[in-house]
């Protein structure tokens, strides 16, 4: 089992990289072939197992069944339904580019036997397999958050590339709430008190909550997920955790999983974990930073760096591309109303799309390294975004930076989060900015374009039918 606290450097950043990137087949989950599954479902006494795939919203679904009919060549599918409904589960009204399949047909899930784990906090033995999906005649669904990562991914080995990340997934611990109409707050920890802010950092605010922490390690133990390091941040009860870098698919494989299990480990000792961007008002929202690199495929070199160690032509442009494009694909990093709560001054957050060297003000932060493990860390994504959709959102500008040839500004020594905010400020903008950025349908694809808006729209409309406390306390008895 790995050690319970494990402390980043001095710089606070994620050490996970500072060697050359791994192999990404080198995984340490799951099987090669069905054959390989039968026998590790046997070893294991694997009763059941569950069928995941990710939604648009980045929440599990699937189907459930007994292992035996899994190693059948049983087929499984889902209705295409599941990727044109909002987070609440309504479906929005037809646009121009969003439109209902009336047939709502099926989409065939197809098993990655790579991401085989058991599921640790069931009773009885049950392990879970990460599915894609596919159409009806066997080509892969353009629109689902899996593909849409792959795509991406695949764009960069188009040119003897392989994109290298290691996200950091901020998150609170927080007191059951039964009512949605009551705030949240932080719940107690093993000194019977709630814990309070401005702790980052602090050994005494992780060890308020040393069992749930022990049961984090252990269920990811169990699952072949590997955190690299653990912190307590500045909000209440508010923990981040770093994963180690490698493959983008496989390290939005783990940030999906790990959420599930953090939630379970939570309700396990009868809390909440939450990955809203903004939980608690008055309180840092929380992020997931997006650590970036790319290394030839052939060579395993960075190409962030020249031969003598000095910036490449690429790493300046992929910057360019970070503040050109980012902005226009900040729905997808940022995908909720209360996404955009926490994108505001004074809250720990960057509002901008500056660029500097290990300054924590801009939007993206190039930490010190040396030049085999050069690096860019976009600091924009809520820890509430599909980790498969922001990643593939990032990758995507950096890429069209390169591609383009965009030039970044100077680089930012002062405080880059004074002044004019310089990014959408609400979730309608963000959609329209996704929407008018032509170089995005040559990486995304129109078919995803048109669905994620919908969706998203749909959302806003959804919000709008709800009264805040703001609206009863400033309104109701004065105008």
């Amino acid at each position: 089992m790995p050690p319970k606290k494990r402390m980043p450097n001095a710089l606070g950043a994620a050490s996970n990289l500072e060697s050359v990137p791994p192999d990404p087949m080198e995984s340490k989950r799951g099987v090669a072939s069905w054959a390989d599954a039968a026998q590790w479902l046997r070893t294991r006494g694997i009763e059941d197992i569950e069928c995941i795939t990710p939604d648009l919203a980045g929440v599990p679904r699937g189907k459930m069944m007994p292992s035996s009919k899994f190693t059948s060549n049983t087929s499984l599918a889902l209705p295409s339904a599941l990727y044109r409904h909002t987070i609440s589960g309504e479906y929005p009204e037809e646009t121009d580019s969003f439109r209902y399949e009336p047939r709502d047909g099926d989409l065939k899930l197809v098993p990655d036997l790579s991401t085989l784990s058991v599921v640790p906090w069931e009773p009885d033995p049950t392990a879970q397999v990460i599915c894609d999906v596919i159409s009806a005649d066997g080509a892969e669904c353009p629109y689902t958050p899996r593909n849409v990562l792959k795509r991406i991914v695949g764009l960069y080995r188009d040119r003897g590339w392989r994109p290298v990340v290691a996200p950091e997934i901020e998150f609170y611990l927080v007191a059951k709430n039964e009512d949605p109409d009551y705030p949240l707050h932080p719940p107690k920890g093993r000194s019977g008190r709630a814990i309070l802010g401005g702790q980052g950092y602090s050994i005494a605010g992780i060890n308020e909550f040393d069992e749930l922490i022990d049961d984090i390690y252990h269920f990811s133990e169990k699952q072949g997920l590997e955190i690299d390091t653990l912190i307590h941040e500045e909000g209440p009860a508010q923990l981040e955790i770093n994963l180690r870098h490698g493959d983008p698919v496989e390290l939005a494989d783990q940030v999906f999983l790990f959420k599930r299990t953090i939630r379970e480990a939570a309700m396990k000792h009868g809390i909440y974990a939450t990955f809203m961007a903004k939980p608690m008002q008055g309180q840092p929202g929380s992020a997931m930073h997006i650590h970036q690199s790319v290394v030839g495929i052939e060579t395993g070199r960075n190409i962030f760096s020249n031969a003598d160690g000095s910036p490449s032509r690429e790493f300046f442009h992929f910057i360019g591309g970070q503040q050109k494009y980012v902005p226009a694909a900040l729905v997808m990093m940022a995908p909720y109303v209360n996404s955009y709560r926490r994108l505001t001054p004074d809250m720990s957050c960057p509002v901008n799309n500056a660029w500097g060297y290990d300054n924590r003000t801009t939007a993206f932060r190039v930490p010190g390294s040396d030049a085999n493990a050069r690096r860019v860390e976009n600091r924009l994504p809520s820890s509430d975004a599909n980790p498969y959709l922001a990643l593939a959102a990032s990758l995507a500008c950096g890429l069209l930076g390169i591609m383009k040839g965009i030039e970044p500004t100077a680089p930012t020594e002062d405080s880059a989060n004074e002044g004019s905010i310089d990014l959408p400020r609400g979730l309608l903008e963000a959609v329209s900015l996704m929407e008018d950025e032509p170089h995005f349908e040559e990486v995304f694809g129109s078919d995803f374009i048109g669905i994620y808006a919908g969706i998203k729209r749909g959302e806003f409309e959804t919000f709008m039918q709800v009264i805040s406390p703001w609206e009863r306390e400033f309104l109701l008895l004065n105008v």
